[in-house]
């Protein structure tokens, strides 16, 4: 499978705007995982790992409190997920998945930024059946055949295990996420995890060049900027 997930997640932390903007996306779904699934991240492996992620992002521990803080009340915003498929600049196939509080509103932001650059939003489904939606684990370590063995005992559906650079990386369908996450755990003790994340991987690529790139990158721009916008996933090569 590669390790072209890495570049497949569009990244927004450019600028000191751009970051508080990912302060905010994370401290939204930080709080959307503890209310739904505990505030407790021993409890909640989710969590766990959110706020891992959110740490190596730099994103203060004050912004992290916050929104576990939030989430300890009774009330609060009532948020759900959204996600939009569709065509982006050059043809290249785009999935957005968004957290709101006004499905109406972000549909028709989401919409806007496909028409204002060329591109065509479709309906559930059209471009998801060419990704895979996988839960990727990465860790430091040279045993992929101990890794291999301790996820069969723990009857976890394995897609891949690399071992690049001394990197482990293990591919499981995302509804393996929690339980290859404990395995892991229960086998190799606490863990560093570079990577510990539920995306969308393209089984193919679509190689943009010239006024498409351009675009694409006016694209992701008008998309990021949109509050409700958690995660942008594209199968574009430049």
């Amino acid at each position: 499978m590669g390790r072209a997930y890495q570049n497949r997640k569009e990244s927004m932390a450019k600028t000191a705007d751009a970051k508080t903007k990912l302060y905010s996306k994370y401290a939204r779904e930080i709080y959307v995982t503890a209310k739904s699934g505990g505030v407790d991240p021993d409890g909640n492996l989710a969590l766990r790992g959110l706020i891992d992620r959110a740490k190596k992002d730099q994103v203060p521990g004050h912004v992290i409190d916050k929104a576990i803080d939030k989430a300890k009340g009774g009330g609060g915003e009532d948020f759900s997920k959204a996600r939009y498929e569709g065509f982006g600049p050059g043809n290249c196939m785009v999935i957005v998945d968004c957290l709101t509080d006004n499905p109406n509103r972000t549909f028709a932001d989401v919409r806007n930024c496909f028409t204002k650059t060329k591109s065509k939003i479709g309906t559930e489904g059209s471009v998801s059946h060419m990704f895979d939606h996988c839960a990727i684990l990465a860790f430091k370590g040279e045993d992929e055949e101990g890794t291999l063995e301790a996820l069969m005992m723990a009857d976890v559906d394995v897609t891949d295990i690399e071992n690049e650079d001394g990197v482990i990386t293990v591919f499981a369908p995302h509804t393996e996420y929690f339980k290859a996450k404990q395995a892991l755990i229960d086998t190799f003790g606490e863990l560093d995890f570079e990577a510990d994340l539920i995306q969308f991987v393209p089984q193919t690529t679509t190689e943009i060049s010239g006024d498409d790139v351009a675009m694409f990158e006016k694209f992701t721009d008008m998309l990021n900027d949109l509050d409700d916008v958690q995660n942008i996933f594209h199968n574009a090569e430049f």
